[in-house]
């Protein structure tokens, strides 16, 4: 039962000065005390009373932390099986062999017919695919748009952000000017490494009104390269006269204000790196206790009387020389008097698997990865593994959304520009209203799908969705792998064609079901259900 608090030295000194005040204050305190409140900002509990967190804002809870938190999280990702394989497995899906264009402009708005929007959809997808796969779309000349969506997304998730800047460079042979270059994290940074301001966090320039980026600082080499050379350009997030974005920055936003993003596996660097740890000092248990070497021990007396001076001292400096290290099947020739005492290791330790998956289910919850799909296996029933991986599917979407909505979105108006600018895409009023610009870029970014664990339980799953008007067949196929359906249904056309052509199938009866005979229907009938 809570009880009034009493009067404190600072209570009878504010009444002795006035008492109105002082009763207010003991009424106040009162009230707190009796009110239900949280038993998480208890302080006169043992196991909260040292837990005195910060409450600073996003700039001093994120950025002063993350040069380390870079450097760890890099590190985990190069040496630590389970973090590699986190963040892999998030490339893998999200990614894959890339996010492909499905241009969806508005044609009603635009007062595009039918037909005039899918040839208009087909030149575009034509032009697009030319600056796509080429590596002319790099300033490095190294990957394709495809490739940078890959390394864009792995280096936010191993850094906590990645910024592209979209030069324009001039080549010969090529149509057009765009080009991409991804800055990793670092080089986003102070000029002259500057602390940070009102105006200026971790090499952002922001409205202070706002908070909206305004320019960035990037440095002209990273500053772990050894070759490094000092010096910062100053590039502006929009240009001045048109409002083209020059820089696109790929990260996840996890506070309001927030101006650089967080590694992925920040939340999780500790138990990673203990689970290391413990995982090495077990195998290396494992491997001394499967050695197998013989000790050569000598009787004191007897070394004396078989060995003269001479070859007492050979034999002692043989002995001394040996490191401690084992062999299998080494022969190890021990000092007289010597002998071996060694505690059983136990190894291979019983309790290291259970207490491992533990671990790494904790850190699959942080980084919202079920277990199974994070150790990639699955040993459970069908229904829990499908749980499993629609669980990890739903991140890898939202994740996918966020590349699409701060990469690869922003880059497609950016090649429109271009391409409508160079009179290369014929689009009337495209930049003379921004309403009729938007219909123009409307667009969908197909990836690959999340293939299939049980084919004929989710094909008839899917059949039952479209039958019932709750699916389509277009979101059937996406689903299924990723790709369009009208696609598939135009290639489909033309694969029935050419067999027609080729006489192996009658066009009457070409890709038509086969209906069965009365006799196998009358059978089907009375055959007794099971």
């Amino acid at each position: 039962m809570k009880t009034l608090p009493l009067m404190n030295m600072l209570d009878k000194a504010i009444a002795y000065v006035s008492p109105e005040k002082a009763v207010r204050r003991l009424q106040s305190r009162g009230m707190l005390a009796l009110a239900g409140g949280y038993s998480g900002a208890r302080m006169d509990r043992a196991a909260l009373a040292g837990w005195r967190p910060g409450t600073g804002s996003p700039s001093t809870d994120i950025d002063l932390d993350l040069p380390t938190l870079r450097a760890r999280s890099r590190d985990l990702a190069r040496n630590a099986p389970v973090a590699t394989g986190a963040i892999n497995t998030s490339v893998t899906h999200v990614v894959g062999t890339g996010l492909s264009l499905k241009p969806r402009i508005d044609a009603e708005y635009l007062g595009l017919t039918e037909p005039e929007a899918e040839q208009w959809i087909k030149h575009t997808m034509r032009e697009f695919k030319n600056w796509a796969e080429s590596v002319d779309c790099d300033v490095a000349r190294r990957l394709n748009f495809y490739g940078i969506q890959s390394l864009a997304f792995r280096s936010a998730l191993e850094s906590g952000d990645a910024h592209v800047l979209t030069p324009m460079i001039k080549r010969p042979g090529r149509a057009y000017d765009l080009a991409l270059q991804i800055i990793e994290a670092d080089r986003i940074c102070n000029e002259g490494n500057m602390p940070d301001s009102e105006t200026l966090v971790g090499g952002v320039e922001i409205n202070p009104q706002t908070g909206e980026a305004i320019r960035y600082h990037v440095a002209k080499s990273h500053p772990g390269d050894l070759r490094r050379v000092v010096g910062w350009d100053k590039v502006d997030a929009y240009g001045a006269q048109t409002g083209r974005r020059n820089v696109l920055a790929v990260m996840e936003q996890l506070r309001p204000g927030q101006v650089r993003g967080v590694p992925m596996l920040a939340p999780v660097i500790e138990p990673l790196k203990q689970i290391g740890t413990y995982t090495n000092a077990e195998l290396q248990a494992a491997v001394t206790s499967g050695l197998y070497s013989v000790f050569i021990k000598m009787d004191p007396a007897a070394f004396a009387e078989m060995f003269d001076d001479e070859g007492q001292g050979a034999f002692l400096n043989r002995a001394k020389g040996w490191s401690g290290e084992l062999e299998a099947g080494q022969a190890i020739n021990l000092l007289p008097g010597e002998s071996i005492e060694s505690a059983n290791p136990g190894r291979p330790n019983a309790q290291f698997d259970p207490f491992v998956q533990a671990i790494i289910a904790q850190i699959g919850t942080a980084l919202e990865i079920p277990y199974e799909v994070l150790i990639m296996r699955f040993q459970s029933s069908y229904s829990a593994a499908r749980a499993a991986m629609l669980m990890a599917w739903r991140l890898w979407r939202r994740r996918r959304d966020l590349l699409i909505t701060t990469l690869c979105q922003p880059v497609y108006a950016l090649f429109l520009d271009e391409a409508v600018g160079a009179g290369r895409i014929h689009c009337p009023g495209y930049f003379s209203d921004p309403s009729v610009r938007l219909a123009w870029q409307g667009s969908e970014w197909i990836g690959d799908g999340p293939g299939s664990m049980d084919p004929q339980k989710e094909i008839k799953a899917a059949s039952d969705r479209v039958a019932l008007g709750i699916s389509t067949l277009e979101a059937e196929s996406i689903l299924y792998d990723g790709v369009d359906w009208e696609t598939k249904y135009r290639t489909r056309v033309r694969e029935q064609r050419m067999m027609v052509e080729g006489g192996l199938v009658e066009a009457v009866n070409a890709g038509a079901p086969v209906e069965p005979d009365d006799e196998t229907s009358r059978d089907e009938e009375e055959a007794p259900k099971q």
